[in-house]
């Protein structure tokens, strides 16, 4: 983050405005429904300020800027179009540890301005660091449309009984439930529907009535993070991730979809890698069982989906046995995410009518599958964890019937920033892949529609700081993107 978000309370407190134009009236604005106390230092003043003065709304000191003027203030905003004044402002409320906003400059900042959705008490900022206001006023006027005014008046009728509710729990655990059921349920429709005094009513109930040392209500969300794109999560998986109290990760879950989940979450990391299990399978089965026996709710996100390839039904036949509730969220999966990110359909009448999903995992020195049946023609074979064996799976593919000029592609770290799609033959695509230093996950895509990449293929992320890439072999018309 190039700056920390934070809240100040401004209420009484003596803030300093340079300028008296356009500009600064919208600062003062800000300022004083924040409770502020405004001066301005302005030679002169436009209209509208001249009679927020005469109405004793702000003071006014008609001079030029001096560097005494900062003194006994608070908070600094230069607002003028004299660069050299700003630039001396910007000093000097530095020289003396005074947050200075330079408006229109964040590399003479200390602090910024956001773009505001205003649902007081609920107050929403929104910045992009001085990079692009006017995106962040696009995102203000989206989450204006999303966010009715009513959730200012569910936060004041909270704030109302705020200290009712710390009194009732003794722990902070069952007052954040507490607050969950109320604010997503029907206390919070009443106030939607502007039924102030019956919310009012419902929430004292609710209160009156809740047991405030309740039996452990622990439960597991086993959910699918899908291959890496944060966008690609269900709605429904977002709102678990928030209210989970501890979360469970593998290694092929994104670190930007980690960091969606509720702040104060416990996170624990329990990925495993080819012959490098962090925390073994069966040890994850009985941890999930004991910390929701304890009463947490636990989030067990995993790559993809959960029961594709994700050890999901063993987890939860665990929690069957141990009578513990459980919810399954589907993620997609990196064959359908990574393949619709190259452009690869995994069926087209004129290609494949049909497709296989089967995992590359070595055992015992060998990969054990159905060659003979994954190289019959006219289908897609995707391969899960196909890195290692990649070489083996393409000679086992030929010799049991694949022709070696079979198009193959291996698609590494789908749906990212990094992402890249190496496509080749049964017979090229293993040189390709050992030249271009690729990293775990991939997944390989073997078939007829894989020649469909060159012109589907939509997702070309920046790779300019990635590895550098193969040149495309014109004579065999292979590429790598």
């Amino acid at each position: 983050m190039d700056f920390f978000p934070v809240y100040l309370k401004l209420t009484d407190a003596s803030c300093l405005v340079v300028g008296g134009g356009k500009i600064a009236e919208r600062k003062i604005d800000l300022l004083r429904r924040a409770g502020a106390r405004v001066t301005v230092v302005s030679p002169t003043l436009i209209p509208a300020l001249r009679i927020a003065k005469e109405e004793g709304q702000i003071t006014h000191q008609a001079m030029l800027f001096s560097t005494d003027a900062l003194d006994g203030h608070s908070l600094i905003i230069a607002a003028t179009n004299e660069e050299d004044i700003n630039r001396r402002v910007a000093l000097a409320a530095k020289q003396r540890n005074i947050p200075v906003n330079v408006v229109d400059r964040p590399d003479l900042c200390s602090f910024i301005v956001p773009s505001i959705v205003d649902r007081s008490p609920v107050i929403i900022a929104i910045s992009t660091g001085g990079a692009s206001p006017i995106l962040a006023r696009l995102l203000k006027s989206r989450l204006e449309t999303l966010i009715p005014a009513t959730y200012g008046r569910l936060a004041a009728l909270a704030r109302a009984f705020r200290a009712d509710v710390h009194a009732r729990f003794s722990n902070a655990r069952d007052r954040r439930i507490f607050w969950e059921e109320i604010l997503q349920g029907p206390t919070a429709e009443l106030v939607f529907a502007r039924r102030e005094s019956e919310a009012r009513e419902s929430l004292k109930q609710a209160l009156s009535t809740v047991d405030p040392t309740p039996p452990p209500r622990g439960e597991v969300y086993l959910v699918g993070a899908g291959p890496g794109d944060p966008d690609l999560l269900t709605f429904r998986a977002l709102r678990l991730m928030q209210q989970a109290d501890i979360v469970l990760y593998d290694r092929l879950v994104a670190p930007a979809i980690v960091d969606l989940v509720r702040r104060d979450a416990e996170r624990l990391y329990v990925g495993k890698k080819k012959s490098d299990h962090s925390v073994p399978q069966p040890d994850i089965n009985q941890l999930l069982v004991e910390l929701a026996t304890s009463g947490k709710r636990v989030l067990r996100l995993k790559g993809g989906d959960p029961f594709v390839f994700g050890r999901g039904g063993e987890e939860i036949a665990d929690l069957v046995n141990a009578k513990i509730p459980f919810q399954v969220i589907p993620g997609i999966t990196a064959a359908s995410g990574c393949a619709a990110y190259a452009g690869i359909p995994l069926t087209h009448r004129d290609f494949a009518q049909s497709c296989t999903f089967v995992t590359g995992h070595l055992k015992d020195g060998a990969i054990d599958l159905n060659f003979k049946s994954l190289a019959q023609p006219d289908q897609t074979v995707i391969v899960y964890m196909s890195l290692t064996g990649l070489e083996v799976i393409c000679q086992e593919m030929c010799a049991h019937g694949a022709p070696p000029d079979l198009p193959a592609a291996l698609i590494e770290q789908g749906t990212t920033a990094q992402q890249r799609v190496i496509v080749g033959t049964l017979a090229s695509l293993p040189e390709q892949v050992a030249a271009a230093n690729v990293q775990a996950p991939t997944l390989l895509i073997i078939g007829k529609v894989v020649t469909l990449h060159d012109s589907l293929g939509w997702f070309r992320p920046d790779t300019e700081n990635d590895a550098v890439l193969l040149p495309r072999p014109e004579s065999s018309g292979q590429n790598m993107t």
